[in-house]
């Protein structure tokens, strides 16, 4: 049993159990980084829609994604009750990209490529998904900005200074816009990556999708990425963790799948 994340409450809860949220976000403004994404979520948009390659809202992957979104979104607010008043959006980019992500503030994309190279079953879709929101709602893009800012010894972060750590900002100076990542190619740590797959687990579980999809999603993508570099020379844990990790927390969100039939 975990306790509350969110409110001073020692109230029980079921599930997976992640700790509480890095202190570093709350170095950066939740607004200034919404309001960011939002603005890089609708170039990227404006871009595919210019390629031709932007999935049309009757596409049968955009239905599909938008369904599975659906059911998972409302179990999203136990985790960041911010999110109750996101204005979600899931669209669809026509990419060979093993790829998908939930920027700050609910803007989730997917590729075609993770859809059709991997042929993902709908519960391995929740928990590509479940993993994506997961990343937003426990504030992960603030915290990598926040752990920037804290190393830079800057003493104010005002919006001109988030909007460069995103490296979007040409009034900035160059030190500050190369150390900072785009939203859009962002790479979270490892420790991140590992409480993504948990949370998205559960997400995932909570809104009806096996979690045990997270096993063979991850022998696919284990089977897609075989060049991949080793676990210590990269920001993601190797396949094999990741499954030993959600293996050991499936105990844990299984009952709450079944709980849902």
């Amino acid at each position: 049993m975990g306790l509350s994340l969110f409110t001073g409450e020692a109230w029980a809860r079921e599930g997976v159990e992640v700790g509480k949220e890095s202190a570093f976000a709350k170095l950066v403004p939740a607004a200034e980084v919404e309001n960011s994404a939002m603005q890089q979520y609708q170039q990227m948009l404006q871009q595919a829609a210019s390629k031709n390659a932007l999935g049309p809202d009757g596409h049968p992957q955009v239905v599909r994604l938008r369904a599975i979104a659906n059911k998972i979104i409302p179990h999203s607010y136990d985790w960041n009750p911010r999110a109750r008043q996101w204005k979600w959006e899931i669209n669809l980019i026509g990419s060979n990209q093993i790829n998908a992500f939930c920027m700050p503030g609910g803007k989730i994309a997917f590729f075609t490529g993770i859809l059709n190279q991997l042929s993902l079953t709908d519960d391995e879709v929740a928990m590509v998904m479940g993993h994506e929101i997961a990343h937003a709602l426990r504030e992960h893009a603030r915290e990598r900005m926040g752990k920037s800012a804290a190393t830079q010894g800057l003493s104010r972060l005002g919006g001109a200074v988030v909007s460069g750590l995103f490296g979007i900002d040409p009034r900035l100076t160059d030190m500050v816009a190369r150390e900072g990542a785009n939203l859009l190619t962002l790479k979270f740590s490892r420790e991140d990556e590992t409480e993504a797959d948990l949370v998205g687990m559960e997400l995932g579980a909570r809104a009806g999708y096996d979690p045990r999809a997270g096993v063979t999603l991850w022998q696919k993508m284990s089977a897609a990425n075989k060049n991949a570099p080793p676990q210590w020379l990269s920001t993601h844990p190797s396949g094999t963790t990741r499954i030993q990790e959600m293996e050991a927390n499936m105990p844990k969100v299984l009952p709450l799948y079944e709980r849902t039939r």
